[in-house]
């Protein structure tokens, strides 16, 4: 099957930790990679950053990516760019005549809306994964919010579009019923983990004799990453390792950075937490291995990719029981879900997880077997490919007679 994937702002080829990329680049690196890897022909449509960059790179993964020349060639914060959608899906008009996919999937509200347009002037099925919901979003940042008025407007529309939605987790489905998107045409798959690089077994990275804790994300107020380092206050001789953001050597001109490490001086723990910055992605499972406990303690969170690789490793999560963490994280069995915003919870559950190894080493082991089991990267290409399957009348004709 020929797949076009549409990722206006989330690039597959971008380095993870910056403001904008996250686990949505990983989620449509992997995927691609997974479909290629089942015999399917992906290329992926993202926005232009740069003059320099090429327009087309075949990458290792088998994919092809195509930077599209919608906007100024330089980065654009995600927020701002919906004034160059029309230009973004013109493009994707022009090439879909050109050379037509079977079927076009959009990430993200943006992406989604482009690739809306342009399929339905050429007639293609539309699959969209949000990653997000302007809706939610709303909600948990109100007035700090900088998502474009239209968002939420927009995203029923697209949503509407689409032959189905592949929601990320099931408290996604029901923010859509609630936006009026009918259930018969939502699928949920989840995000996936790299299953040969993120293991339990493998080097750890160098740690002090400290208790560890590892919290990773882009830093951004949303991803809660002060409520762990309020948690510091009840948690003597542990350490916080704090892994995301810009390169180590720009973070003094990182606000959210700047803003965490003042609430840590404020707090009096700011002498063990360890800013990071941003961390390669082959360096990330040692640092995961290193750790006691992986935190994450997002105010919301629409997946989030970090507690599967944690438990992918071989180790314990404590995470806020929010959005798609309450699918990934199996509270008593996994790790332990928390309510968000409540640093002495996060602190409770980490004392009883360094208080006793039996339980930490049991929370491991069914953390690795559970994203064995249900979070492979194939395993994800695998049921997004049948959603495909549903929405392209040619391939479910083919099947049948098969």
């Amino acid at each position: 099957m020929k797949i076009a994937m549409v990722s206006e702002h989330a690039n597959p080829l971008a380095a993870l930790g910056e403001v904008d990329a996250g686990g949505q680049n990983v989620h449509v690196a992997e995927l691609s990679a997974g479909l290629v890897r089942a015999g399917h022909d992906v290329t992926v449509y993202t926005r232009h950053e740069s003059g320099d960059q090429p327009r087309e790179v075949t990458t290792p993964g088998g994919y092809r990516v195509v930077h599209v020349p919608a906007g100024p060639a330089r980065h654009v914060p995600k927020d701002e760019l919906l004034p160059y959608m029309g230009e973004f899906a013109r493009f994707l008009e022009q090439e879909w005549r050109f050379q037509r996919p079977d079927v076009a999937h959009g990430h993200f509200w943006m992406s989604g809306l482009a690739a809306a347009l342009a399929a339905r002037e050429v007639d293609i099925p539309l699959v969209q994964t949000f990653h997000a919901l302007g809706v939610v979003k709303r909600r948990y940042q109100g007035t700090q919010d900088t998502s474009p008025p239209e968002r939420i407007r927009l995203e029923r529309i697209v949503g509407r579009s689409a032959a189905r939605v592949a929601a990320t987790c099931t408290d996604e489905v029901f923010e859509l019923v609630r936006m009026g998107l009918p259930r018969s045409r939502m699928s949920v798959v989840p995000c996936g983990v790299d299953l040969t690089r993120f293991t339990p077994h493998g080097e750890s990275a160098p740690r002090s004799g400290r208790h560890r804790l590892l919290a990773v994300g882009r830093l951004v107020p949303r991803k809660g990453f002060d409520v762990a380092i309020a948690a510091l206050r009840s948690l003597p001789d542990t350490e916080l390792v704090i892994a995301g953001g810009p390169q180590q050597g720009r973070l003094a001109e990182d606000a959210e950075a700047c803003r965490l490490r003042a609430v840590a001086e404020d707090l009096g723990v700011a002498d063990r937490v360890d800013f990071r910055g941003q961390v390669a992605r082959d360096d990330m499972p040692a640092l995961i291995r290193s750790a006691d406990v992986v935190v994450c303690t997002p105010w919301y969170e629409p997946f989030g990719i970090v507690p599967l690789e944690a438990m992918a490793c071989g180790v314990p999560v404590v995470a806020s029981a929010v959005g798609g963490l309450t699918d990934t994280v199996v509270d008593g069995v996994t790790g332990m879900l928390v309510p968000p915003k409540r640093p002495e919870a996060v602190a409770s559950a980490v004392r009883r997880l360094l208080s006793d190894k039996a339980m930490c080493d049991a929370f491991g082991i069914a953390g690795a077997d559970r994203a064995r089991c249900r979070y492979s990267w194939d395993r994800v290409a695998t049921d997004t490919y049948r959603i495909y399957e549903s929405v392209v009348p040619a391939f479910t004709a083919t099947e049948s007679i098969g």
